[in-house]
């Protein structure tokens, strides 16, 4: 398929900015009586609540009635095929744990991507990151910048590795939390600081709006990272691999150009991807 026009990736930006924020009144209404884990996925940690499914429905509805030619990827719900070449790629809660401990860090993430629906194939067009807690939502769309609230967001120069305050998250099974706590022991004498929000599609945000400087993890899904991960790189952000490998769902790091192949340098010193 040829690339969307500008026009119709304003009118898919749209879309997933609506889609994000009905899933978003969804999600916080229903938290009280709807926030008890219901499943578990990959480990006892990797949990599932009756709004996730609720709300990914609801997105799939919404995308459904506007868009029935495009394929969807959800988290909780996997993939139905389209015709269009364009695939939706959704969160419906970014942040599951800290949602069902009242904490107010997780995001619906709504994304359209081209291509394959898996970095570094896909060619990210729109997408949308709502915090249905705080109302802060995030917008991007390819070639027309990153937004918060309807304002431009623009990365800021980056610091030097030294001075950085650096995201990261951790995987759900013991062994590869084992390993990531290796790669912290490393990281973390080198750098301002560490923090951990819980929701990647949060962190990308964060890391275009400043309130991050570097932010990296292993082994993020698709649906983690799709609508941050153009936020991000629409702000000014560079999203790369280790080792001058482009970013994928093995590994992303992201920051400000050159603070982003510092820290990758650093991560692979650490063996933050060890050998297959």
């Amino acid at each position: 398929m040829s690339d969307p026009s500008a026009e119709e990736v304003a009118a898919l930006a749209d879309l997933a900015e609506r889609a994000a924020r009905a899933a978003g009144e969804l999600v916080r209404a229903g938290r009280a009586e709807h926030s008890a884990v219901t499943a578990t996925k990959s480990s006892r940690t990797d949990v599932v609540t009756a709004m996730d499914t609720a709300a990914e429905q609801l997105i799939r509805e919404v995308l459904r009635a506007e868009r029935p030619q495009d394929a969807v990827l959800g988290e909780e719900g996997g993939s139905t095929g389209g015709t269009s070449g364009l695939t939706w790629v959704l969160d419906p809660i970014d942040g599951t744990v800290n949602y069902v401990y009242g904490i107010p860090a997780y995001a619906v993430s709504v994304a359209v991507v081209a291509g394959e629906p898996a970095p570094p194939r896909w060619r990210p067009v729109a997408g949308c990151v709502h915090n249905p807690e705080t109302g802060e939502t995030w917008t991007a769309a390819a070639g027309g910048g990153a937004r918060l609230d309807g304002e431009p967001v623009v990365a800021a120069p980056a610091p030097p590795l030294a001075e950085a305050l650096v995201g990261t998250g951790f995987g759900y099974t013991a062994q590869r939390r084992e390993e990531q706590a290796r790669v912290v022991a490393h990281v973390l004498p080198r750098v301002r600081d560490l923090r951990r929000t819980g929701s990647a599609a949060l962190d990308l945000c964060y890391l275009a709006s400043g309130r991050l400087d570097a932010f990296y993890e292993r082994g993020l899904n698709p649906w983690d990272a799709a609508a941050g991960w153009l936020v991000a790189a629409e702000a000014g952000i560079s999203l790369v691999g280790l080792d001058g490998a482009g970013a994928s769902q093995e590994m992303l790091v992201a920051a400000a150009a050159p603070l982003a192949a510092e820290l990758a340098a650093e991560l692979s010193r650490a063996g933050a991807l060890p050998p297959a």
